[in-house]
């Protein structure tokens, strides 16, 4: 190849790449977006309550019904983009998605690749029990049993706060542990908010929480450096919250009001 060729060849390597970033930093904004007419929304679809399949074989559920009204308020068709955890911040870095509605929750870590919302949503873990079981503080766990899923962080949360003398059951799953609790084999459980809401419309009235253990909470996320947009999502968020849409949406998927540590949860 000539050295002019290869000039040339360069130059539209170079002309491709340029235009690549430029399509990158278009898709970044609303404005784009709504010129496009869609808004590529990134979501889990195996992670209940949030995201699912459902009967008809389309994405749907917290997340779901997050980028649908997202949509509406743009004034923009959503395409949600089914992904998974290992892939949904590729994805987005990659230009396939506009962003991830994808149960991500906000970490240091992933802050360094992508920019998060405020909270949209968020898991709490805590300890779940009879009404009549008696659990006000970590020590009062003493001598009674507690169920989790193995290896899971709320068997992390139990074993790190209970008195020597409580008995952890194992279970290979919240499944099996929340059996086990309907079942009377264990007095308590290590489990979720979202099983926790779970367990509440199988058996209304029956149990509720005695201890919170942690919290984390869920943000959409946008690309590094896409201020624009996630100024707006952020607004959008905002208004999503006053207006008690969000609320509604919370209470559809988790039988429960939207927590306060994400109803109060800024930037």
């Amino acid at each position: 190849m000539s050295i002019s060729r290869r000039m040339m060849m360069a130059a539209i390597g170079a002309g491709l790449m340029v235009g690549a970033i430029a399509s990158t930093a278009a898709a970044q904004t609303v404005d784009s977006i709504k010129a496009a007419g869609t808004l590529k929304v990134g979501m889990l679809v195996d992670f209940p309550p949030f995201g699912i399949m459902n009967t008809s074989n389309e994405p749907d559920g917290y997340d779901a019904d997050v980028a649908k009204l997202l949509g509406k308020e743009w004034g923009v068709k959503v395409q949600i983009v089914p992904v998974t955890g290992p892939n949904r911040i590729p994805y987005l870095q990659s230009n396939q998605i506009d962003l991830l509605v994808a149960s991500l929750g906000i970490t240091e870590e992933r802050a360094k690749t992508v920019d998060f919302s405020q909270a949209y949503a968020g898991i709490s873990i805590g300890v779940f029990g009879a009404k009549e079981t008696k659990v006000a503080k970590p020590e009062d766990l003493s001598g009674k049993t507690v169920g989790v899923a193995r290896a899971s962080t709320q068997d992390t949360g139990v074993t790190k706060v209970a008195p020597a003398d409580a008995k952890i059951q194992r279970f290979d799953d919240d499944a099996t542990a929340v059996q086990a609790l309907l079942s009377g084999q264990v007095q308590l459980i290590g489990v979720s908010n979202v099983v926790a809401a779970q367990i509440e419309k199988a058996a209304p009235g029956r149990f509720d929480q005695k201890l919170q253990l942690s919290q984390q909470v869920q943000g959409i996320a946008v690309r590094k450096g896409s201020t624009e947009l996630l100024t707006a999502v952020n607004a959008f968020i905002d208004k999503a919250k006053s207006s008690g849409e969000l609320n509604k949406i919370h209470e559809k998927w988790l039988g429960a009001p939207l927590p306060d540590f994400v109803a109060n949860a800024k930037k």
